[in-house]
């Protein structure tokens, strides 16, 4: 199975050939995007590097989104949920919520966390299964839920 990168450039030559011009568009700002975290960390990303770059660009149209439609600009809205819907394309099958209460639970278990104060620990335990997968804030509402319980 060819590398997340790999991937990319197959798909930015094929949307180049098809005259896909919104694809194109996504796909090297992606790559640029992963250019730019390489040069900052003076190495190759790995996978997970690579989904959190993905998921920025995923959380930056959502935002746009947001903004397009207090404006009641839908243009804009449409073509930003047509790069998302790209983006998305390249991220792995989210998780559900019982699945990710579940890695909580593990988390939690294995962290010995015992209230709202070892928030933090819960989630560095958390983000290598839930990066790509999962909304962020998401898990960290549930995470602080589940934490509050315990207190």
């Amino acid at each position: 199975m060819p590398s997340l990168k790999e991937q990319l450039d197959a798909d930015l030559k094929e949307a180049q050939k098809a005259r896909d011009s919104i694809r194109v568009n996504v796909i090297r700002m992606l790559k640029t995007t992963i250019k730019n975290r390489e040069v900052e960390k003076i190495g190759e990303l790995n996978e997970q590097e690579l989904l959190q770059a993905i998921n920025s660009q995923v959380k930056t149209r959502l935002e746009a989104i947001e903004g397009f439609k207090k404006g009641g600009r839908d243009e804009s809205v449409k073509k930003e949920e047509a790069e998302m819907a790209i983006l998305k394309a390249y991220l792995p099958a989210q998780l559900s919520k019982e699945e990710i209460e579940a890695l909580i639970d593990k988390a939690v278990a294995e962290t010995a966390a015992a209230g709202p104060k070892d928030m933090g620990k819960v989630m560095k335990a958390l983000m290598a299964d839930v990066t790509g997968k999962a909304d962020g804030k998401l898990v960290s509402d549930l995470v602080k839920e589940k934490l509050s319980s315990l207190s």
